[in-house]
């Protein structure tokens, strides 16, 4: 159960994460946000990251597995980075709307797959 409370998190932290690093860059689509300068939109940036936070640092607390999850370091590294991407492509594709899925990004997220497969595997 710990594993899918740590997963779960995560792809919360990182749905904020992604608005916080990119969000700004669709600012133009909406008039009341296209004059915003630089200091406004990192102060809206830090705004969202900190509810990235509040859903990264308990995920990671909960997964490790010195404190009773079922996680190592190196799995929840890895485990971020993978829903990090599947999050972003996600919101990048279906929320923005910018961006095609080709078939060069499957192949890296094939890898990515296969870099969990053996990060995770016990030798």
């Amino acid at each position: 159960m710990k594993a899918f409370y740590t997963i779960f998190l995560l792809c919360l932290s990182n749905l904020f994460m992604t608005f916080a690093w990119y969000g700004h860059l669709y600012f133009k689509r909406f008039t009341a946000l296209q004059k915003l300068g630089l200091v406004s939109v990192i102060l809206i940036s830090w705004g969202l990251a900190f509810f990235e936070y509040i859903f990264q640092v308990p995920a990671n607390k909960l997964g490790y597995r010195e404190n009773g999850g079922p996680f190592s370091l190196f799995e929840l590294k890895t485990l971020q980075e993978v829903i990090s991407l599947s999050v972003f492509t996600l919101v990048t594709v279906y929320v923005f709307k910018s961006e095609k899925l080709a078939w060069n990004h499957l192949v890296g997220f094939a890898l990515l797959v296969l870099a969990v497969f053996f990060v995770f595997k016990k030798w």
